[in-house]
């Protein structure tokens, strides 16, 4: 239940620059509907939807800063031939009074793209030599970032930032974890570095807190800058919640207008992200063989007994919450008002949600007129594995999506 003092979560919240109606945000998760890397009219009324059903601000997720930066093929690359689609996409959420947030995100070494697709002879990461995420696409090798190659990253994660600034975007929100780039500094699994950017973790949070000045200083002024980040990494031998507080105090350091709290890594735990087990019924086929490979792989090192529960991370972002003062956006299995309520109690200033927005885009509305009180998502995470299928991420509890719009540009007539 909602404490006395808390702010109701249908108030208004300030972020930096940005002021939302409310404190839920749609956050980042991949639809795949910008297939071959187009901004397509499915992904565009995807966020449009979710727009009208109530949320202060909708996440697009995973847009790269170049194209080098792609985990696939079909993600959107933040360059100036997304611009009128970006820009179509961002008036249909700002029609319904929303705003939107584009996550920038580079994969590093977590890149699946073809050999020919990738201009890099070898996939950028914190640290050098064998690449295992590689081994399911044949590519064994990753490259060290040198001071060059640090510099030429943040002139990208600027550009890009700059670019959803034209495109009219109100916020940009820095990918730092689930194993991209950002993340392979951060994590103990990645940066195995012995220079100032490795070692202790307030070294090796040092690249990803100057990626974030420079964009702070480029449309701090006029866009929230947000950060996503793991709080741990999941699994015995990666960081811990010490390492994520030195985290959360080192982007507060640096400026950033929030932090949204995420957990784990796409390779060495998933289960911590989404906070139960993934069983065998509940994963999809995906037609690409090395999508599919990587999966069964995972699958193989994977608890097999994680049972879900609503606000599975609490204990981990209540640690965060009394280490920072900076705005913090509670992430993780909410859902319920209830669930909303608690963390509003618990000091959190905004709520993110994925799962119950993909089962249904209007529940925010059904919660602030009362007729809904619990969203009838069951966290099978199907939704997650939706986004290989032709029409990209649905809830296969209410309905399916039409797989004729991920051929049609955002920006296109009709």
């Amino acid at each position: 239940m909602q404490a006395n003092d808390a702010p109701s979560p249908f108030s208004p919240v300030t972020i930096g620059p940005l002021t939302l109606r409310n404190r839920f945000i749609k956050s980042a998760t991949n639809e795949g509907k910008a297939k071959g890397g187009v901004v397509t009219k499915a992904l565009a009324r995807f966020h449009e939807q979710i727009a009208a059903g109530g949320v202060g601000l909708t996440t697009v997720a995973y847009c790269s800063p170049s194209l080098d930066g792609r985990t696939f093929v079909d993600q959107v690359t933040l360059d100036e031939a997304s611009l009128p689609d970006l820009k179509a996409l961002t008036d249909g959420v700002h029609r319904h009074g929303a705003a939107a947030s584009a996550q920038i995100t580079h994969a590093g070494c977590f890149t699946f793209l073809p050999k020919d697709v990738l201009k890099a002879s070898r996939p950028l990461s914190a640290s050098g030599g064998f690449n295992k995420v590689g081994v399911m696409s044949n590519r064994w090798l990753k490259k060290r970032m040198d001071r060059a190659d640090m510099d030429a990253m943040i002139a990208e994660f600027v550009a890009a930032a700059e670019r959803a600034r034209r495109a009219g975007f109100d916020a940009v929100e820095l990918h730092m974890g689930h194993g991209y780039l950002l993340s392979q500094f951060i994590s103990k699994f990645y940066n195995s570095r012995r220079d100032d950017y490795g070692g202790a973790i307030e070294r090796r949070v040092r690249f990803p807190s100057e990626v974030l000045g420079r964009v702070l200083d480029a449309v701090g002024k006029d866009l929230a800058v947000l950060v996503k980040f793991s709080m741990t990494d999941g699994k015995a031998g990666g960081n811990t919640i010490d390492d994520g507080v030195a985290v959360a105090r080192a982007i507060e350091a640096a400026g950033a207008h929030m932090a949204v709290l995420s957990n784990g890594m796409n390779v060495e735990s998933i289960t911590a992200m989404f906070g139960s087990s993934f069983p065998k019924s509940n994963r999809a086929r995906p037609a690409n063989p090395i999508i599919a490979l990587g999966m069964w792989l995972q699958a193989l090192s994977e608890p097999k007994d994680v049972v879900f529960h609503e606000n599975y991370l609490r204990d981990l972002a209540l640690r965060i919450r009394r280490s920072v003062k900076m705005p913090l956006a509670y992430l993780g299995g909410v859902q319920s008002l209830d669930g909303v309520e608690q963390a509003m109690a618990d000091g959190f200033d905004a709520v993110a949600l994925g799962r119950i927005l993909i089962h249904d885009a209007d529940i925010i509305n059904r919660f602030r007129d009362g007729s809904e009180r619990r969203s009838g998502c069951t966290a099978c995470n199907l939704c997650v594995t939706m986004m290989y299928s032709p029409g990209g991420t649905a809830c296969v509890l209410t309905g399916g999506v039409d797989a004729e719009l991920t051929k049609i540009p955002a920006s296109a007539a009709g």
